[in-house]
């Protein structure tokens, strides 16, 4: 498989990235090492987690790292994966927090959770909009110089506080964000279209999107109020369920009945193309899910079908 090299770095991931959020919620540590390793049996070598995934289970967070960590421990591989985490959960001081204290004391908690000595990938996981970006990224410093960091990324930062981390690290030589991991998919574009993929062409980011797969509307499973019950994050699609979204779904199905594919599949390819795109953060409960998602990279989409996808996904 072509491995895609993340912009600014040394880091050469395949063009799929696991979405971590599921271990520990709707995977237990059996299921999620079964699908760990057929997704690195298979080549890839991506994984995305947080300190905070799966708080909504106990309240706690840090279930998925640590289910990541002792599956990486059992099978000896953590030199082979490319590993991402972030930072930026909240506490009592200021909600969201990304703060030198926090940042440093998090840190060495998801590492002892992850059961390594390094963080490949650290992320900015939500921004607190008070702590200055120099106080931030002197942190990063600090922790890169130690070598509990190799690079560090943003997630749910403004254009705006993206703008001054940029220009504050060019002013101070501190590090600089490499990768951005915004919500781009289908039916959410004009976020990142209009916001985020000028500043990522102007800094040279990688871009990592979240729910890729809306949520799990783009598969097709769901197509009226009744399928919504069909999972536990079925609520999370309702917005969807509209005549743009079902005009979307059927362009996937023309295409993915063209294709002889699916339409995640599809869905994914079309993030593919897109020059800004390394790779696609998704997430995966079966192993059909997880076939469904690799045979994203070896789809190609013709003129007419990124032509029909993109007219139905239209947002002007």
């Amino acid at each position: 498989m072509k491995k895609r090299t993340v912009k600014n770095t040394g880091l050469s991931v395949a063009p799929i990235n696991f979405g971590g959020n599921v271990f520990g919620w709707t995977l237990d540590e059996k299921q999620s090492f079964e699908l760990l390793d057929r997704f690195f049996e298979k080549g890839f070598n991506f994984i995305d987690t947080a300190d905070t995934y799966s708080w909504w289970v106990n309240g706690k967070g840090g279930q998925s790292e640590e289910i990541i960590g002792r599956w990486m421990k059992n099978r000896g591989n953590r030199n082979d994966l490319v590993l991402a985490t972030k930072v930026g959960s909240e506490t009592e001081e200021h909600g969201y927090d990304i703060s030198r204290k926090h940042i440093l004391k998090s840190v060495d908690e998801s590492l002892q959770r992850l059961q390594t000595d390094h963080i490949d990938l650290y992320y900015t996981h939500f921004d607190d909009q008070q702590t200055p970006v120099e106080e931030t990224l002197s942190a990063y410093d600090e922790l890169i110089r130690a070598g509990k960091v190799r690079y560090i990324a943003a997630s749910n930062v403004s254009p705006e506080r993206l703008k001054e981390s940029f220009k504050v690290a060019e002013e101070q030589h501190l590090p600089k964000y490499v990768a951005l991991q915004p919500h781009y998919n289908l039916m959410e574009r004009e976020g990142f279209e209009k916001k985020y993929a000028p500043l990522a062409e102007e800094y040279g980011l990688s871009i990592f999107p979240y729910w890729s797969l809306a949520a799990g509307f783009l598969t097709g499973k769901y197509r009226n109020e009744s399928d919504l019950s069909k999972s536990q994050r079925g609520e999370g699609v309702r917005k969807y369920l509209n005549p743009e979204g079902l005009q979307v779904l059927k362009a996937l199905d023309e295409i993915s009945s063209k294709h002889h594919s699916k339409p995640a599949t599809v869905a994914l390819a079309w993030l593919l193309v897109h020059p800004l795109i390394t790779a696609p953060i998704v997430s995966a409960t079966s192993e059909s899910q997880l076939e469904t998602l690799f045979a994203a990279p070896e789809l190609q989409l013709d003129h007419e079908d990124l032509e029909l996808l993109n007219k139905a996904s239209d947002f002007n």
